[in-house]
């Protein structure tokens, strides 16, 4: 049974890259809340990370305004809509090119607003019905909002993730739309772990309890939190 108060039964949410490492213990977590999940793939299936009862949808390029924008329109009335997907990259500047600082802010900026946009225009659609208001996450980074040595293309996307959470909080208050970012260091998932084998693991958040912060960002119960950069590293140092 769904908890009493992060109860989300009977409505919808998105959640892109909801197939990934962090994606798929978020969709549960929502699911189990009552929520009915839609996850937009680029490919033909979530593969083996899937989860029954969720509404897959193959071939959704969100970097593409037209793919966007018509599959948040198939959808039926969205009361959240979480960005999960983007992109990482590291290289010294003199190896950063053009085309990756423009596939960072793709991945990780064009993605977040294209959907931040399309979800606002489900979102008022419901006002006819008397049901005002909704929920959009996303998520920047710690290297978003303290860059270190190597980041500048990542940085440069997920600080425009930042800024977009920021705007659009001040733009849709009036319409109890709730706009908030989390804000990851390192997490715990399988691809971390390959690359950084030596790492403490143990100081990483693991995907399970960043999704509890989601779920309540995402639920009616969240009624006055927007606006907000939510550190969600644990005891990483």
């Amino acid at each position: 049974m769904p908890h009493a108060t992060l109860d989300l039964t009977g409505r919808h949410v998105v959640v892109t890259g909801g197939a990934g490492a962090l994606g798929t213990p978020v969709v549960a977590r929502l699911l189990a809340a009552g929520a009915t999940c839609h996850v937009p793939c680029i490919d033909d299936g979530p593969g083996s990370r899937g989860l029954p009862g969720v509404d897959y949808s193959p071939r959704v390029e969100l970097t593409d305004e037209s793919s966007a924008a018509a599959y948040y329109a198939a959808l039926p009335d969205v009361w959240a809509s979480i960005h999960l997907a983007g992109g990482f990259a590291w290289a010294k500047l003199e190896d950063t090119t053009l085309a990756t600082v423009r596939a960072q802010l793709d991945m990780n900026a064009v993605t977040a607003f294209l959907c931040c946009r399309e979800a606002v225009k489900k979102m008022r659609a419901r006002k006819s019905g008397g049901d005002i208001g909704g929920r959009l996450i996303n998520v920047s980074s710690r290297g978003g909002t303290r860059p270190d040595a190597g980041l500048s293309a990542y940085a440069m996307g997920k600080a425009a993730v930042t800024a977009l959470t920021l705007g659009l909080a001040a733009e849709l208050r009036p319409e109890s739309i709730w706009v908030n970012a989390i804000i990851p260091a390192i997490i715990d998932t399988p691809a971390n772990r390959a690359a950084m084998p030596e790492s403490d693991f143990s100081r990483w958040a693991k995907p399970a309890d960043i999704a509890e912060t989601i779920l309540f960002l995402a639920s009616p119960s969240n009624a006055v939190t927007t606006g907000a950069l939510v550190p969600v590293d644990g005891p990483t140092a």
